[in-house]
């Protein structure tokens, strides 16, 4: 029977942590970053292979894994215990706020394309519903990227009212909103529809320039204004 080689009897530049200081952490693989958090894995794994079945089984994509929580990857993975668990988990989250940071830098919004990069960081993960507005001065430069509402796994409410007194108090021009569909469907509802209308008649009432409204969804975004419905 062939013996296994752990992780400290692989040459040094197949060992994760070896690489990244020879080689640039450029060079390490989504598996071997996750490897070096989790830093050993189990009786038949090493912390590698543990890390490319954790990754295989959320389809090698990191914005699935994003959406497990310490509990569901603790129960899931045998050498995966709570304190990896964390340490997956808000490595994870860290990546996903370095990229709101880089908002307030963003140039002015001119398209649906634009209005995704800025939402998709708060949405993309979320296993339920949630409402978010963006609130812009009049060269369409982002003042505010707030939260609105937060509901369950099918819909969540909005206060028009609450939004446009919000967009008022800080002087905003232009805003617009978006909220996720955790169930990856990117078509509007019926609510969605009515929900876009009553904002639309709310900032025309106000002289408040309503840019779009986005769904993210699946790694993509559906917008009432590309599908002319604004």
């Amino acid at each position: 029977m062939e013996q296994r080689l752990t992780i400290r009897q692989w040459a040094e530049d197949d060992r994760p942590r070896e690489k990244m200081l020879r080689k640039g952490i450029s060079s390490l693989s989504d598996a071997e970053l996750l490897a070096i958090l989790i830093a050993s894995g189990n009786r038949n794994e090493t912390a590698v292979e543990l890390a490319r079945r954790i990754l295989h089984d959320s389809g090698d994509n990191l914005n699935e894994l994003a959406k497990l929580s310490v509990n569901d990857l603790c129960k899931k993975y045998n050498g995966v215990g709570e304190a990896k668990a964390v340490t997956i988990v808000a490595a994870l989250e860290l990546g996903n706020r370095r990229k709101t940071h880089l908002i307030p830098e963003r140039k002015s919004i001119r398209s649906s394309a634009s209005l995704y990069e800025v939402f998709e960081p708060y949405l993309i993960d979320l296993n339920h519903e949630e409402f978010w507005a963006l609130l812009l001065n009049n060269a369409l430069q982002t003042l505010e990227v707030k939260k609105l509402t937060q509901g369950g796994t099918n819909q969540t409410t909005v206060d028009v009212m609450l939004l446009l007194k919000t967009a008022i108090e800080k002087s905003a021009v232009a805003l617009a909103v978006a909220h996720n569909h955790p169930s990856g469907q990117l078509k509007p509802s019926n609510s969605d529809k009515e929900i876009t209308r009553k904002i639309k008649a709310g900032c025309d009432a106000v002289g408040i320039r309503f840019i779009d409204h986005i769904i993210v969804a699946q790694g993509g975004y559906f917008s009432f204004v590309d599908e002319g419905m604004i």
